[in-house]
């Protein structure tokens, strides 16, 4: 999530924490998670057809049950999720049943990485694929009637100096972009994604810009990015015109109030927004030969971890960075991932209790909202035991799984109650608890956060409410 340490001094501890707790911890052990997934999944009808050799094999062909695109969905989609290591397509059967039939319940955007995060390297040779994890997930949201969402990372190891056939799932390898040389490649193996899934109409390119920081010049390597960007966009829309690609997916890190370091004019109480990230994506914007939408993802705390001045206060840094973003590019503003709770040492986000953590992220997604957010994808960090802190529904390895989350709960109603294009008004507050409350309204519904570990009452609207600690109140207007 930050750039690698280099000899400008860009990374401190907690940015090597970072990097090697959050992101290995997504891809180290993915083969062997993917290996299990392979024996637990029942996979699709087809799903061997996966693997071809040569670019007109079966690889490379239309897969499985694919409904007819939705070219009127647009790139505003709203609220949905990321599927990441675990997901419903594999475990207990009743399990998977209850989380699908949970999914199912509304179409939310379901968003599925390419390599890692529960596939496998979809190109182990050139022109040899292997679709079916990928193929697994796919169907996973057609099953659900969800929006598909693919991200175009990571990259196969011979197209980043390493041997054809093999796969290094170490995090120093799935972070390593692919080679100047490899960029035609990655963006034929796009294409060849495209094809397979023509029900798919949304593709994010690369991950965070994994692989793409310069620790020479201390800054983000933007201009190869948008080189490699620029022939994914091209390829995407040779497979279809109506296909809708965007990036940079850019981290927006900042800094506290009062650390210069590489200050922008975005900030706020909570600090101010890297410029080097501001710069990439400014970069890209000026650059790119097209885009249908802007990404970007981030924390509401600090490099250093720091929530400033308090956990809630700290997410008003989503609406400036939409804001920004929004005024810079004028494209819909995806937000690919966002956090407001901060790691340990393994990157364990579970510190707060459920109640805590559901009515922080419900302040973040407000302040995303009025930043303009068109689509927020939650990443979530499903685990397979029954313990599984922000997740969406119990882990579907156990017979008894499958079941909803609270964090679920917000991102289904949040989804509903604000989609895209939604016109907010105030509400009024008052009482003793008024000064306490996060508040977010249109004519129909308000959304109203109690800031506090403790009971408060206030009122809303000219009603009184009672609100429990943290707690997360929706009321009819």
């Amino acid at each position: 999530m930050t750039p690698h340490n280099g000899t400008g001094g860009v990374a401190v501890a907690r940015a090597r924490r970072r990097k090697t707790t959050r992101s290995t911890l997504r891809f180290i052990g993915a083969a062997a998670a993917a290996a299990s997934l392979l024996l637990v999944v029942a996979w699709p009808p087809g799903g061997g057809e996966g693997v071809a050799d040569g670019r007109g094999g079966a690889g490379s062909g239309p897969h499985g049950s694919s409904r007819p695109a939705a070219d009127s969905a647009g790139p505003a989609l709203g609220w949905g999720l990321t599927h990441t290591r675990y997901s419903a397509d594999q475990g207990e059967r009743g399990a998977r049943e209850r989380a699908e039939k949970l999914l199912s319940q509304r179409r939310l955007p379901q968003n599925q990485h390419i390599m890692g995060w529960g596939a496998l390297n979809p190109e182990p040779s050139p022109g040899r694929y292997d679709f079916a994890s990928l193929d697994s997930r796919v169907e996973l949201v057609r099953r659900t009637g969800g929006t598909p969402v693919i991200t175009l990372c990571c990259a196969p190891d011979w197209m980043k100096g390493g041997a054809d056939g093999e796969t290094d799932w170490s995090r120093e390898r799935l972070e390593t972009a692919p080679d100047p040389e490899h960029y035609d490649d990655f963006a034929k193996l796009a294409g060849v994604v495209a094809e397979r899934y023509p029900d798919v109409r949304h593709f994010i390119v690369w991950n965070e810009l994994k692989g793409f920081f310069d620790d020479d010049r201390n800054r983000w390597d933007a201009e190869s990015y948008t080189r490699l960007y620029n022939k994914v966009y091209a390829e995407l829309k040779r497979v279809d015109e109506n296909n809708l690609v965007g990036g940079p997916y850019v981290v927006m890190d900042s800094r506290p109030p009062g650390d210069d370091t590489h200050a922008s004019p975005v900030r706020g109480p909570w600090g101010s927004v890297d410029r080097r990230a501001l710069d990439a994506l400014g970069y890209w914007d000026e650059h790119k030969v097209g885009a249908d939408f802007v990404v970007v993802d981030g924390p509401s705390y600090t490099h250093e971890d720091e929530l400033v001045p308090d956990e809630f206060t700290a997410t008003e840094k989503f609406g400036a960075v939409g804001r920004w973003v929004r005024e810079r590019t004028g494209l819909p503003l995806w937000w690919a991932e966002w956090y407001v709770e901060p790691g340990d040492a393994d990157d364990a986000r579970d510190g707060w209790s459920e109640r805590h953590r559901v009515a922080v992220h419900a302040a973040g997604m407000m302040a995303m909202a009025r930043g303009g957010a068109a689509t927020g994808l939650y990443w979530n960090p499903q685990r397979r035991g029954a313990d599984c802190p922000g997740c969406l529904w119990r882990g579907t390895a156990d017979a008894d799984g499958g079941g909803g989350l609270p964090m679920m709960s917000l991102l289904s109603r949040f989804g509903r109650e604000f989609p895209p294009g939604t016109r907010f008004t105030e509400a009024k507050t008052g009482g003793d608890g008024a000064r306490h409350l996060k508040v977010l309204a249109d004519d129909r519904v308000v959304l109203a956060v109690n800031t506090l570990g403790r009971a408060v009452k206030a009122e809303v609207d000219g009603e009184p409410v009672e609100f429990g600690p943290y707690g997360v109140r929706w009321l009819t207007r």
